[in-house]
């Protein structure tokens, strides 16, 4: 076991299957000399080779269609997006080339492509560069959708990424890459200032896809959510003294329905929360899905905390952000007696 941050976690993981898979390569903008604009890749194209570890032109299309030539010859390509707002570009070689060949090819070809992108808020990057498009990507059969909230299930849930077969969208929240936060702008949660890295094993393990993970167990009430709003709602309910069991979605596609509804049967109440905009966002899947299943065992109706259906601000961030104060009331309105 070593102590990792996320960056640290995401780049063991890249060089682990760099040294164990020759059909392992690197590719995005500036992911080699420079390391990445957050330096997730660092040090990997000096190590592994400049065959292995490929800059590429700002051209997210390009990028996404060498990924996918390249895997049907046999490689496993990792491409990184600098930004999940700039992947749109990308966007038709995602959904109508990625997302289908096994299907159109009738298996003949598989595309065990990897696509890596920074996604939300918290680094003051305004509508361009704050942007969690994970409903957008869900929505698209063929695709399968991750985004990990701590560095182990990073490290895990990207070796299962490059390893899987099909094409995997791995969305990495950029606030959570060097720590924990709990929702006040500006400064770490105290449990990130105790423990500032994770444990993480430094060699080869995987975390499944498709696979929940229950952040805290209780009783009381069922939190639902991913990413950075982990912690916000760790911290949330701690501050209210709420037995929330908090659920980690983890892999919003497929999504361990079972875990979900499992929890919300037992508790009667259900909040769930995401960073993205409220309308035509991922919350409305899980809202519908955990009500088909729990519609009897709820004790009230499910409720919903989630970023403003407007651009991401940049002067007004902390505005935007579903800190813990809007987790926090939802909460309080959630458990008033019926």
């Amino acid at each position: 076991m070593a102590r990792m941050n996320m960056v640290q976690a995401l780049n063991s993981a890249m060089d682990v299957m760099l040294e164990r898979d020759p059909s392992v390569v690197l590719l995005g903008q500036d992911i080699g000399y420079f390391g990445g604009v957050f330096r997730v890749t660092d040090g990997l194209q000096r190590k592994h080779g400049k065959h292995r570890v490929l800059d590429t032109p700002i051209a997210e299309c390009g990028i996404i269609g060498a990924a996918i030539g390249m895997a049907v010859n046999g490689l496993r390509p990792v491409a990184e997006i600098q930004f999940a707002d700039y992947i749109y570009p990308g966007y038709d070689q995602i959904v109508s080339e990625l997302a289908r060949l096994r299907y159109r090819s009738a298996a003949e070809f598989t595309a065990p492509v990897t696509i890596r992108t920074p996604c939300g808020g918290g680094i003051r990057g305004g509508q361009t560069h704050s942007q969690s498009p994970e409903a957008v990507f869900a929505h698209v059969s063929g695709l399968k959708v991750v985004m990990p909230s701590n560095p182990h299930d990073a490290k895990g849930l990207l070796i299962a990424a490059i390893e899987d077969d099909d094409p995997v969208l791995f969305f990495e929240p950029k606030r959570l890459y060097n720590g924990p936060f709990d929702g006040d702008p500006g400064k770490p949660s105290e449990s990130w200032q105790d423990h500032p890295m994770a444990d993480v094993p430094e060699g080869h393990y995987t975390v499944p896809i498709g696979r929940a993970a229950i952040a805290r167990p209780g009783s009381e009430a069922t939190i639902v959510t991913y990413g950075t709003m982990v912690h916000v709602c760790l911290a949330a309910a701690a501050e209210l003294g709420l037995d929330a069991e908090v659920i980690d979605v983890r892999s919003m596609a497929p999504l361990d329905i079972d875990t979900l509804a499992g929890s919300v049967s037992k508790t009667g109440r259900c909040l769930v929360a995401h960073e993205a905009t409220r309308f035509g966002g991922y919350g409305g899947e899980l809202v519908a899905s955990i009500q088909e299943r729990c519609f009897w065992d709820l004790e009230a109706p499910i409720a919903r905390v989630a970023g403003w259906d407007t651009p991401y601000p940049h002067a007004f961030e902390w505005e935007y952000f579903p800190g813990k104060v809007r987790v926090r009331r939802a909460l309080e309105a959630l458990m008033r007696p019926a």
